[in-house]
């Protein structure tokens, strides 16, 4: 808890300026994983505007008292131009019309991609801190991610099985980062056993006759979340914020103290 208060004081601290002050130059996010790394490496001044998402409860990577001191923006190609930016990061995802907006418009753009391996979140973070003139800034977000690593990684000992639902019936499966962040620390991700290899949709009924060590889901309950709990009763269940799902980058040091504290409730 004391650490979250420092880090919230040191992210507000950063925003003691207005935002965009002025109109036109600046960074434009329009990806809340990107906002979450901006707001660590630049100064308040340097952000015309993030992603709306990053002042959503569901889909934040950054504590709402930070993200709403922060002008915000859909990611439309009208309301982006019209901020003038320096630099547009947005995802691949982006739809193309959007994009040859950005290009007409003649915006300096970046497109990101959803890292699937922790080694690749460091490579984006690198890449976003380049882009902004902030190597250093990069560099120890990336060192916080390789001492977390060395504290939290697992090389000996029982693997317990475990399910990491990211909502809902949606469970995450093999080749993601929250999947490496779990055999990291020793859990077994159990969701190959009932034939999901990709992030899919796993509801209780087809894990009650084999259930995991553990089940791991977001603090906000849902109907699958409720019947899962009725069903599996005496499986253990552990909540895996909902804030530490979203992203990787800043939000991997966290998220591996998180699962090695619930992979040693069942070891």
């Amino acid at each position: 808890m004391r650490r979250g208060a420092i880090l919230l004081a040191l992210l507000l601290g950063g925003c003691a300026r207005s935002p965009g002050a002025g109109g036109g130059g600046g960074i434009v996010s329009t990806n809340p994983c990107v906002d979450s790394v901006l707001v660590r490496i630049l100064p308040a001044s340097r952000i015309a505007a993030i992603s709306q998402y990053s002042q959503d409860a569901s889909a934040t990577s950054i504590p709402l008292a930070v993200a709403r001191r922060f002008r915000t923006t859909a990611g439309t190609a009208e309301e982006v131009i019209a901020l003038h930016p320096d630099l547009v990061i947005a995802s691949t995802y982006t739809p193309p019309a959007t994009q040859a907006a950005y290009a007409r418009a003649g915006l300096k753009t970046l497109l990101v991609g959803i890292p699937d391996s922790i080694a690749e979140s460091q490579a984006q973070v690198t890449q976003i801190a380049d882009a902004v003139g902030a190597p250093a800034g990069g560099a120890r977000i990336n060192a916080a991610i390789d001492r977390a690593l060395t504290r939290w990684s697992r090389k000996d000992g029982p693997s317990p099985s475990a399910l990491l639902y990211i909502s809902g019936d949606l469970a995450t499966g093999g080749s993601t980062l929250l999947n490496e962040m779990m055999t990291r620390v020793g859990l077994r991700n159990a969701a190959a056993r009932y034939g999901l290899t990709q992030t899919g949709t796993l509801s209780a009924e087809t894990i009650v006759t084999r259930p995991p060590a553990i089940v791991i889901a977001p603090e906000r309950t849902s109907r699958g979340t409720a019947l899962r709990q009725r069903l599996l009763a005496t499986t253990p269940h552990a909540v895996f914020p909902r804030v530490l799902i979203n992203c990787g980058g800043p939000t991997i040091p966290p998220a591996l103290e998180r699962l090695a504290a619930i992979r040693a409730t069942v070891a």
